[in-house]
């Protein structure tokens, strides 16, 4: 696992963004396409607003959720209304290379399968995504992967629901097997309140969450109030 400190989240942000396009341009030239995994939260917004004005070859990319809430389209919880806001509404994605898990449905273990077999449309029959962004909950989650729900022990699927709640929405979720595939994991950690759990992520704490996610292809982006506990 390699990490970066930054500034602040905007400086995490932008870099980010310099990452992700770096790394489509790369995928395009030597496979036709990238294919990309995108995690909620406010710092991750801003780097696909960032993202937008990059060199990025739009018409080659795919855009996967990492996870999302159990709500209707419009709900202003759901992750995909800030991810057109951010992105879509700014960069020529193709509108059908966009891949929203449908959390819509009545039969949501349906949906499961189907969002599963859109990945494996896309990324091969053993789905292997180009990069996935990950963020870090204070409480050690990542992706929908919280503590103490058994969707922490899904192997034999690479798209799962939670069994529980999660700030009162059920939520679907990418899963260890799919993340530990991708090519490239980029975590991007801000804010002070992610400092003590930033530091059981770098030591592979595997009591949290987001510690039992494969290591050796990982690049941490954090903030300097973030990376206040950890070391340089």
């Amino acid at each position: 696992m390699k990490v970066e400190i930054r500034r602040d989240p905007d400086a995490v942000a932008r870099r980010a963004a310099g990452v992700v396009a770096a790394d489509a341009r790369a995928a395009v030239a030597e496979r036709g396409r990238f294919t990309l995994a995108v995690s909620g939260g406010t710092t991750p917004w801003k780097m696909l607003r960032a993202l937008a004005d990059e060199d990025v070859p739009w018409q080659d990319v795919h855009l996967f959720q990492v996870d999302e809430r159990v709500a209707s389209a419009s709900d202003p919880d759901r992750n995909l209304v800030r991810l057109r806001e951010s992105l879509l509404e700014h960069a020529p994605l193709p509108e059908a290379q966009l891949h929203a898990m449908p959390v819509e449905d009545v039969d949501l273990e349906a949906a499961v399968l189907r969002y599963a077999r859109t990945l494996a449309d896309v990324a091969g029959s053993r789905p292997v995504l180009d990069l996935v962004h990950l963020g870090l909950g204070a409480d050690g989650h990542t992706a929908s992967l919280v503590p103490g729900d058994p969707v922490l022990d899904v192997e034999a699927a690479d798209v799962a629901l939670t069994a529980n709640p999660y700030e009162g929405r059920l939520r679907m979720t990418l899963t260890y097997p799919l993340l530990d595939r991708a090519r490239r994991i980029l975590w991007l950690v801000t804010g002070a309140s992610k400092a003590d759990v930033l530091v059981r992520l770098r030591g592979a704490d595997a009591s949290i969450p987001a510690g039992r996610v494969r290591r050796d292809h990982a690049l941490v982006l954090a903030d300097r109030a973030a990376a206040g506990g950890a070391a340089g």
